[in-house]
């Protein structure tokens, strides 16, 4: 083993046991300290290898072996001390999220996860320096040495990527597909589809029950009835109405968009106050919390349309279809605001666009501001909006000197506010124009924050101020903060309702209002209605 590969092992090691972003159960940290550990030694490895290869002086041969023994003893001690902080620094973060602690065995499991990971890519390791010299002596026989080294080294690396890529990647994105298919496909037995002619799915509907999909179905049966939206704001009330389009009602987005359009005129979505085109997320989920708040909000007065592009989750659809999405997602608006043009302007719903995490980057990218000056929609609500999102990246990088990254300003605030789980820093009283953008983001969001410039700079948002839900020991560390803000992603709908990736119904209550303008609610109507959402929405989180 290497001596300076095991320091700097062993200082990669300590510092992914850091805090970050998201509590990491026992095996996920162990997974992300073995990888730190593996890349920490191969850097060491490396470094030797550097100063070997540059003839740089090396301790006298009678010195070698108490540095060694004096090296070995300082990772024992940092290794030690940072295993026994990894618990504390564990539940101070799951303090802030209301979580409990962590388990009496997650020191032995981290370990044994770190160790296994550090073992087989050591291992891996081992066996891509055995190619490169194997590749090496046959190339020596025709080239100069250094010439070999690096056809080695090369011939090795693309047998590597052959085999991960071109066999282990493509096997596992089959099953996984595969998978994702047979589980979108599924109807259980005790899900019918709709007996009212109004509804999408039903024998009158032009997209037949099993064509939307498992989410479309579930987006379709959880619609709230009239009776519903009356208990919870006590006035009168409708039910509201929701168009779903499954990924196999059609074999392109241009044809499920006009499906999409046709169902909603047969149902009067045109008619109601307002409607709502959705972007959902890779899976063609719709976040119930989302859509429940602002039906609630309009009494049910209110439609809206979804169309499903995927049936991957989003960072699988994002790294097999990119496109899709965004493809999807301008076929849908342009059908439906083609047509809502058409429409007499005083009679004509109030159009809003809402997209959540990957349906609010494609949802983004559906509308060309350019096209919309002549005849503006209302608005649109864009919740976790991953770190791609580009307009997102642009107005937070041209926000007002002095916001934080994590909430900024931008303008005046009259087209774009940016919002939290306490709100907005624009006031309440701030007038808006015709057009309004809010953006629903929380600062322990690492979907919306993880930049892979994390690897060799601070991110912007970990200045002071820092976000309410991120802690202030928080510390960057290069390469290594990168890794854990992208195992942070992985693990971000894993938090409580209200941090991470997971938005609070309530939270979208207080976004709807900014977008909508509604005000006839009173505070305690409001209050009442957060509640009643936010308690739904644990209670199926818990049977789920």
């Amino acid at each position: 083993m290497s001596v300076v590969g095991e320091l700097t092992g062993t200082l990669f090691f300590a510092a992914s046991l850091t805090p970050s972003l998201i509590p990491r159960s026992a095996l996920m940290q162990g997974v992300l300290s073995g990888i730190c550990l593996a890349l920490g030694y191969a850097l060491g490895v490396f470094l030797s290898w550097l100063w070997r290869y540059l003839e740089l002086r090396s301790p006298a041969a009678r010195l070698r072996r108490p540095l060694h023994l004096a090296i070995a003893l300082g990772c024992a001690v940092i290794a030690a001390y940072a295993l026994w902080s990894a618990r504390p620094w564990q539940d101070a973060l799951r303090q802030i999220m209301a979580m409990r602690p962590t388990e009496p065995l997650y020191l032995p499991t981290l370990l044994a996860g770190a160790l296994v990971t550090f073992v087989v890519l050591l291992l891996a390791g081992r066996l891509f320096q055995r190619l490169a010299h194997w590749f090496m002596r046959r190339a020596r026989a025709l080239l100069p040495r250094r010439v070999a080294i690096i056809v080695g080294v090369a011939c090795a690396l693309l047998l590597f990527a052959t085999v991960i890529n071109g066999v282990l990647l493509r096997f596992a994105l089959h099953v996984t597909d595969d998978v994702f298919r047979q589980a979108d496909a599924f109807i259980p037995p005790d899900e019918p589809a709709p007996t009212l002619d109004s509804m999408t799915g039903s024998q009158a509907s032009l997209i037949p029950w099993e064509n939307l999909g498992r989410t479309g179905r579930d987006y379709i049966a959880s619609t709230p009835s009239a009776a519903d939206i009356e208990a919870a704001t006590s006035r009168s009330a409708q039910a509201p109405i929701r168009v779903y389009v499954g990924l196999p009602a059609a074999q392109s987005a241009a044809e499920r968009a006009q499906l999409a359009l046709k169902e909603l005129q047969r149902v009067g979505g045109f008619s109601r106050s307002a409607l709502v085109v959705i972007t959902p997320t890779g899976t063609g989920w719709v976040d119930p919390g989302a859509i429940e708040s602002v039906e609630y909000l309009y009494g049910g007065d209110i439609a809206s349309v979804a169309m499903q592009y995927s049936y991957l989750s989003s960072p699988l659809s994002l790294m097999i279809e990119p496109d899709y999405g965004e493809e999807a997602a301008k076929a849908l608006f342009n059908a439906i605001y083609s047509y809502w043009k058409t429409l007499p302007p005083e009679s004509r719903p109030k159009l809003y666009l809402h997209g959540l995490s990957l349906g609010a980057k494609n949802s983004e990218r559906s509308v060309n501001v350019w096209e919309l000056l002549g005849d503006p929609i209302q608005g649109a609500l864009w919740s976790g909006p991953p770190f791609l999102t580009t307009h997102w990246r642009a107005l937070t990088a041209a926000r007002n000197a002095g916001s934080p990254a994590w909430l900024p300003e931008f303008g005046d605030g009259s087209v774009v506010r940016f919002m939290n789980q306490f709100g907005s820093p624009v006031p309440a009283g701030a007038p808006w124009g015709p057009f309004r953008i809010v953006y629903l983001q929380y600062a322990s969001d690492a979907i919306t924050f993880f930049n892979p410039s994390d690897a060799w700079r601070e991110p912007e948002w970990m200045a002071s101020p820092r976000g309410p839900d991120v802690l202030p020991t928080l510390r960057w560390y290069p390469v290594i903060s990168m890794f854990q803000f992208a195992l942070d992603m992985m693990l971000a709908d894993t938090t409580p309702m209200g941090y991470g990736h997971v938005f609070a119904p309530s939270h979208y209550v207080d976004a709807w209002l900014l977008v909508t303008g509604i005000a006839d609610h009173s505070p305690q109507t409001l209050q009442e209605l957060k509640q009643l959402l936010d308690a739904r929405r644990l209670q199926s989180k818990h049977a789920d």
